[in-house]
């Protein structure tokens, strides 16, 4: 049983932002990149003037949640027993069925629930366990197991052919470096707000040095010459959304703080219709080993309440606009079922995956294994967390699984509509 002080974290999950930051980036800047003021974009991302077929919003809960917070097995006693003091109320709970039921701080997207658009697979995650952050996050992300090449399955999803013949766009918006899920050759695009994607060193679409830059190189025919017409229309065609009025409708209120920041951002792309049809999101501070505390105090209802009410404005913003766009929520594993004495709980295995929106078939969904009160317990995995992206990837951009998880046989899970 970990001790560690109030809040504290694990060691590697406390400098996982900085050797993750630094590893990545400079995976990023070793390819066909190229710097934007704050932001690195791959010099072939723009496909102006594209409609997105779909969209599909992938939040990471960095630092491993633990799922039998967020969606409680209340039909099993082992989970009141083994957690006396952060156990959730069987009484407190969402939306409960004869044996799971949700958080109270998921209340903002119960209108989500109600219309069937939420769903939950819990007992779900990597095929064997991997205590390891750093080292969950890239065998998650990569989803690959043996491979020796470094692509993640959103970089691999991005990368298929499509009906007109041009490749579809992704984006990671956040503070930090984009995940490992984008890594690969096809392009893809990393700011933490849209008004960072403009050239370095110029203003607006009038600078004299952009101009100058567009007379010497924008006719070239050569690789310098491809690559800055690129970044010229992803340039342009950003700045179109930039400059888009606001809405008619008044815009809702997102949490304060980097997740409401980074979801408001979704939302102007997704108005925008430039095209992108993969949006990443990062939200850290989920490794709770002490803290975690129960409905009156604690990070897990802090984060709850901001994750919950930055989707369910997210969702209110895009209006209609939503009927396209799938959210998928995952962690890179959870947590062990007994509490600790720092009220938290240590590293775990099996997890639950959030869906939302477009395509998803709303309701819980498990092959519960069943728990015991151990010291080292953990919930085991009974869907691999693959089975339930393969539905999605098929369901809203109609992938196969052999393309985008390799060597993979899926299992049904029955989440998405039409699957």
């Amino acid at each position: 049983m970990t001790l560690l002080g109030e809040n504290a974290c694990c060691e590697e999950y406390a400098a996982l932002s900085t050797s993750r930051r630094s590893l990545l980036r400079g995976a990023l800047l070793a390819g066909s990149t190229t710097v934007i003021g704050e932001a690195v974009m791959s010099t072939a991302a723009a496909v102006p003037g594209r409609t997105a077929r779909a969209t599909l919003v992938v939040l990471s809960l960095r630092g491993a949640a633990d799922g039998m917070s967020l969606v409680v097995p209340h039909g099993d006693p082992v989970y009141y027993a083994a957690r006396p003091k952060i156990a959730i109320p069987q009484a407190s709970l969402l939306a409960p069925d004869g044996f799971f039921g949700m958080h109270p701080a998921l209340a903002p997207l119960m209108p989500l629930w109600s219309s069937g658009k939420l769903g939950w697979v819990h007992a779900s995650g990597l095929p064997a366990p991997n205590r390891s952050h750093f080292s969950a996050m890239e065998e998650l992300e990569d989803a690959e197991p043996g491979s020796a090449t470094r692509t993640g399955w959103l970089n691999r999803l991005i990368g298929l052919p499509d009906g007109d013949s041009s490749a579809a766009q992704a984006l990671n918006i956040g503070t930090g470096v984009p995940p490992a899920s984008l890594a690969g050759p096809a392009p893809y695009m990393n700011a933490s707000r849209l008004e960072d994607i403009r050239l370095a060193g110029t203003k607006d679409r009038h600078d004299k040095r952009r101009r100058s830059l567009d007379t010497m190189w924008g006719k070239q025919r050569t690789p310098l010459g491809e690559a800055t017409r690129r970044a010229f229309s992803v340039v342009q065609t950003f700045e179109r959304v930039n400059r888009a009025p606001a809405p008619a409708a008044p815009t809702p209120a997102y949490p304060k703080g980097d997740l409401g920041k980074a979801f408001a951002n979704a939302a102007r792309v997704i108005r925008g219709n430039v095209g992108v049809e993969v949006i990443t999101i990062d939200h850290g501070k989920w490794d709770m080993h002490s803290g975690l505390g129960d409905l009156g105090w604690g990070q897990m209802l802090e984060n709850v309440t901001e994750m919950s009410g930055a989707i369910a404005a997210f969702f209110s913003d895009l209006g209609q606009l939503g009927d396209n766009v799938t959210l998928v929520a995952l962690s890179e594993f959870g947590r062990r079922v007994q509490e600790n004495v720092n009220v938290g709980l240590d590293h775990g295995y099996g997890n639950v995956m959030m869906l939302a929106g477009a395509g998803v078939k709303g309701g819980y969904y498990a092959k519960w294994p069943g728990i015991t009160n151990e010291l080292d317990s953990d919930l085991l995995v009974t869907t691999d967390y693959r089975s339930v992206l393969a539905e999605v990837v098929s369901a809203r951009f109609g992938a196969s699984s052999a393309s985008v998880f390799p060597g993979f046989v899926r299992e049904p899970v029955g989440v998405m509509l039409g699957q």
